[in-house]
């Protein structure tokens, strides 16, 4: 298991040092941050820019003098993406430095894994934009965190961005729709979202699933050409984005009428197929490429601009960087939301924090004062509410670069709030868990 020590000082006598990387027995009264990355391996493309974000908001937030003058450290463990690396990962951070405050998957699968770990444990997890869809329920899921979106907020968000461009969802009847998913339990996520969708608006959906890691797709590219879908929807990781467009590009599907999720619409998903993917769009979790937003120029100076950078100063503000970034932010703001509660300026513990995370309260004058101006719209959590928000857009890629191509949407709450409580409630069911009470929301 390649464990990387990253931790960040917390007292450090001479002035000048405070930024500098310590062993860990140097390290006291800090606020722990586990990080799962996967560094290596064949999604290794998309997840390093992940890491390297949230490492740079961990940095940045002890440059800006710490959570309330608590500084922050934090450890990598690879995974891989693989499930039993994952939590092989979580069982050896967990009780590291303190305890661990928060783990973020960054996986579906390590997520489904951890759910039934994480209320044994008392640790939260946070899964902004993956995950267990229905997670968004805490009445059910305690210690869960989906901020910022699930993935049937996503596909409802994409069925409706196609309605409005077909002229009103009703114009949806008699069309195609075509899945093409990562074989796995994050590319399965959508279905039951689309399937919905489906008998209700009258369009045809077909499932494509492919296999891991992606890069063989001849054979559902020749279905798509052989059912010519009115749309293709990508729901992949990694290799399996670029493959799909250069597939697209290869049998003469129009790029203009894909439309990825948030993890198949960044930088390493186009920048080697360029000009052959312009016209191709996917939704964002609310931000997309945000190189001059005042987070990264803040970003740049404080962090990379003293040589403290995880990685290339290029990549600070693309897509999937401003995702890890924002995941990072969501962690901190959670604590800072515990110690208001718990003691300003101490160190919270994870069960101190899974409150915080339950009482998030990010309007849009702190999102602008933590330098995410024109990047993020408010996200408020509560008890019920694990989510916080339902908000995305389009980009689209012009063969440069990602551009916004949509307004805001919000996800219909009349369709997802049913399904969540529905599929919540069959959770519970299987594990024998009970819905939380009122008493239990105050604790």
């Amino acid at each position: 298991m390649k464990i990387r020590n990253l931790v960040l000082s917390v007292t450090v006598a001479c002035a000048g040092l405070s930024g500098a990387l310590v062993t860990t027995a140097a390290v006291a009264a800090e606020q722990f941050f586990p990080s799962l990355v996967y560094r290596t391996g064949a999604y290794a493309p998309n997840g390093v820019p992940f890491a390297n974000g949230y490492a740079d908001y961990l940095k940045l937030t002890n440059a800006r003098g710490g959570i309330n003058g608590v500084k922050v450290s934090f450890e990598e463990c690879e995974t891989g993406y693989a499930t039993d690396r994952g939590v092989e990962c979580y069982e050896r951070l967990k009780g590291k430095n303190g305890g661990a405050t928060v783990f973020q998957p960054l996986s579906t699968g390590i997520t489904f894994a951890l759910t039934e770990k994480a209320p044994v444990d008392k640790i939260p997890l946070i899964t902004a934009g993956y995950g267990r869809s229905e997670s968004a329920d805490g009445g059910v899921f305690k210690w869960n965190f989906p901020i910022a979106g699930t993935y049937w907020v996503a596909a409802d968000i994409l069925i409706q961005h196609i309605g409005k461009k077909e002229g009103g969802m009703d114009k949806l009847k008699g069309k195609k729709v075509t899945l093409i998913y990562h074989d796995s339990p994050y590319g399965k996520e959508p279905i039951p979202l689309l399937e919905e969708r489906a008998a209700m608006l009258g369009f045809q959906l077909s499932l494509l699933p492919v296999t891991h890691p992606g890069v063989e797709q001849k054979a559902t590219w020749l279905q798509v050409r052989q059912n010519r879908p009115d749309y293709v929807l990508l729901w992949g990781w990694g290799v399996m984005n670029s493959t799909a467009l250069k597939e697209a590009q290869a049998t003469g599907y129009p790029r203009e009428k894909m439309y990825g999720v948030w993890w198949a619409g960044a930088e390493p998903d186009v920048k080697d197929v360029g000009a052959g993917a312009k016209g191709y769009n996917a939704i964002t979790m609310q931000h997309g490429t945000e190189t001059n937003s005042d987070v990264v120029k803040e970003m740049l100076t404080k962090v990379h601009g003293k040589g403290e950078g995880t990685g290339p100063k290029d990549e600070v503000g693309q897509v999937l960087y401003m995702r890890g970034l924002m995941s990072a932010m969501f962690a901190i703001e959670g604590v800072r939301a515990a110690q208001e509660r718990f003691g300003k300026g101490k160190v919270v513990t994870a069960e101190q924090a899974r409150w915080g995370f339950e009482n998030l309260n990010l309007t849009q004058a702190k999102l602008d004062a933590l330098g995410f101006k024109g990047v993020m719209r408010p996200i408020s959590t509560s008890c019920q509410d694990h989510m916080g928000a339902a908000w995305a857009r389009i980009h689209t890629w012009d063969g440069g670069k990602w551009v916004f191509s949509s307004d805001w949407y919000q996800a219909d709450d009349q369709i997802i709030k049913p399904m969540v409580k529905a599929a919540a409630d069959k959770y519970a069911a299987e594990k024998k868990w009970t819905r939380r009470s009122g008493q239990d929301c105050q604790s």
